[in-house]
């Protein structure tokens, strides 16, 4: 069979799909080269393109991919445009797409970094991403008002999760990891119960729970670029949660525990990820590069993506091949309840850190209503707009 074939098991697959690997492939470099927003924004826009426009993949593949995104360690939206391609192509669709989403933004951080360390500093970037940051809000208000209405529904129980979740996101700023499989075991009982309890189908979603052998090497003794892979594997082997969640522990790394950067060029490089499109966690090339130069940036990115890869494609088979039971559709239905409350959250997060001013709260107010009033209006028109009006009026605040 070659390698551009889907799997022809009927087993495996409930229909041929309706696109070519290379059609997958395509879109999603295009959504790793204009995709802004962030992890909640690029969910959305996978639910918009491929589900409600294209047909390409079936809502319960969606929400299949999504939970199983959730549940597992690493970037959300990498892990979810890696399960697109999986679904009807396998191992050759999720590597694909997979490299596809990433590549784009990875060489413009690259690019960002060498004129970073060529020309010193990014004092244009803070204007930039004054006005970019606060038309990424509305952009994921958006999207995450689109992600709750198809997924959530009018379903009680569901909500109930949705707004705990949310709530609890927002308080926390931080991502329970736990709580989306206790949602999704609360959904399970109260719906499709067991006639007996323990080891049933759902042991087999204990691959999510695989150990990483990186995760256990230490850094002493070890030249910069494995230092640079084993800090990074860990990242992103064991950081829940979409985008931002992985700041934190790259900071106690980076700067506090391995001194590779100051802090105003870990705060430069993470304003980078926010206005480039594609995976926010895209950072990790920019901040690989400012320690190592490009083969930094290359086994930063590397080691980063290769665990939720790993966690994504494992898991796989078992949510395909069960994933059509009772009990595994309350599962999942419970996960993707709590998936979308804590990227409800999130958000609130985000605007609360992005909307600084009154000019910040009306461009992030006119990019909502422009994405509500006009349906075709691509987002990165928006960006770009954004950008302009950020680099005119932060210098005026902020002689």
């Amino acid at each position: 069979m070659s390698q551009s074939q889907p799997d022809p098991n009927p087993a495996t697959i409930e229909s041929a799909p309706v696109y070519t690997l290379w059609q997958m492939v395509l879109y999603m470099l295009r959504l790793g080269a204009l995709g802004f927003g962030g992890p909640v924004a690029l969910v959305g826009y996978m639910q918009r393109d491929l589900v409600e426009q294209r047909g390409w993949i079936s809502p319960a593949d969606y929400k299949e991919g999504l939970a199983l995104a959730q549940l597992a360690p690493g970037p959300l939206a990498a892990q979810l445009g890696i399960y697109m391609g999986y679904v009807h192509y396998r191992i050759w669709g999720a590597t694909l797409a997979g490299i596809a989403f990433v590549l784009p933004s990875f060489v413009m951080v690259v690019l960002l970094g060498w004129a970073y360390t060529s020309y010193g500093g990014l004092a244009w970037m803070q204007a930039v991403f004054y006005g970019v940051g606060a038309a990424v809000v509305g952009i994921i208000v958006m999207s995450t008002k689109k992600l709750t209405q198809k997924s959530i529904g009018k379903d009680k129980l569901l909500w109930a999760i949705y707004l705990l979740l949310a709530a609890l996101t927002f308080i926390t700023e931080t991502e329970i990891a736990w709580l989306f499989i206790a949602a999704g075991v609360l959904v399970w009982l109260l719906r499709a119960p067991p006639a007996w309890l323990g080891g049933g189908k759902l042991g087999s979603l204990t691959l999510l729970q695989l150990p990483v052998i990186g995760s256990m090497l230490t850094t002493q003794d070890a030249s910069l670029l494995t230092q640079i892979a084993i800090f990074f594997a860990k990242a992103g082997a064991f950081v829940f949660g979409s985008g931002l969640a992985i700041v934190p522990f790259l900071y106690g790394g980076v700067v506090t525990e391995h001194h590779w950067l100051t802090d105003k060029q870990f705060v430069d490089a993470v304003a980078v990820a926010m206005i480039t499109p594609g995976p926010v966690v895209i950072t990790v090339g920019f901040i690989g590069y400012l320690v190592a130069g490009l083969p930094g940036a290359t086994v930063a990115a590397l080691a980063t993506f290769l665990p939720c890869y790993l966690f994504t494609v494992i898991p796989a088979p078992y949510f395909k091949k069960y994933g059509k039971l009772p009990g595994v559709i309350a599962f999942v239905d419970g996960i993707t309840a709590a998936a979308i409350g804590a990227i409800a959250g999130s958000v609130l997060v985000i605007a609360k850190r992005s909307i600084l001013d009154v000019p910040t709260a009306a461009i992030a107010l006119v990019s909502i209503f422009l994405l509500w009033k006009f349906k075709k209006l691509q987002e990165p028109v928006i960006v770009a707009a954004a950008a302009v009006l950020g680099l005119l009026i932060y210098p005026l605040l902020h002689p």
